[in-house]
């Protein structure tokens, strides 16, 4: 039955993805009417940029944060410990480190470059960086800083959206005095946005199943099960229909 609720859910939640950017494009079309005056549908089509992102934040907290995993499968043979146990912890720590701060300054040069002209945070330069993810990284250790970390990360997303819709409806561009342009390899902004977050989420994902209870207090982790790539599998299938969406709104 439950699996039965979040499966009817998922599908009114994607359902709901592909309909709203046609809608907002009724609104746009409205807005464009009166595009010197406010009205209610140029409130509306300013509005509707926070229902994507709000979406992606309550989903992600709920499916994609609080991972339980099967404490019996510590007693399988196929286990994974030692070296190569420590590699797979410091690669993922590291790589997830770096992700969360880099998403994190993106954020600050933003909202500083749109809002705040004049005001320029410098990127931070090699032992700076490796002090935030040296911070990172030990936050990520514990589990209730965890969860704030994972929060703070999907706040950061919506604001870096919100960021990219308020220059998309003004018809600002962006050169190199945007942080964001170093990955001006894609030509959409939005879908940037997305791959640094489904990299996240995919890092934490692993990172959750390396440090589950006492994993690494034991020094042994059990090899993951066919049944641990689900939660892959659902994040993207989620995050395509997200792409999707901006696909359809650009």
């Amino acid at each position: 039955m439950i699996i039965k609720n979040n499966t009817t859910k998922l599908l009114v939640t994607l359902s709901f993805l592909l309909i709203l950017p046609f809608v907002q494009k009724q609104w746009f079309n409205l807005y464009s009417l009166n595009i010197n005056d406010i009205s209610f549908y140029s409130n509306l089509y300013y509005l509707s940029g926070a229902i994507c992102p709000s979406l992606v934040y309550i989903n992600s907290l709920k499916n994609y944060t609080y991972y339980k995993f099967n404490n019996d499968k510590i007693q399988s043979i196929k286990v994974i410990k030692g070296k190569r146990l420590l590699f797979l912890v410091a690669i993922n720590l590291i790589f997830l480190s770096y992700l969360i701060a880099d998403y994190i300054y993106i954020n600050f040069n933003l909202i500083l470059n749109l809002f705040l002209e004049g005001i320029n945070v410098p990127k931070p330069d090699i032992p700076q960086l490796s002090f935030f993810i040296f911070l990172i990284s030990i936050l990520l250790i514990f589990k209730k800083s965890r969860f704030l970390l994972k929060k703070i990360i999907l706040i950061n997303f919506i604001l870096i959206s919100l960021s990219l819709w308020h220059l998309q409806i003004n018809n600002i561009s962006v050169d190199d005095q945007f942080y964001i342009y170093r990955y001006f390899g894609l030509n959409d902004l939005n879908l940037i946005n997305l791959f640094i977050l489904v990299a996240i989420e995919i890092l934490f994902y692993t990172w959750s199943f390396l440090s589950y209870k006492t994993n690494l207090s034991d020094w042994i982790v059990p090899k993951p099960q066919k049944g641990d790539a689900i939660p892959f599998l659902n994040i993207f299938i989620f995050y395509f229909f997200i792409i999707i969406y901006y696909s359809i709104l650009t």
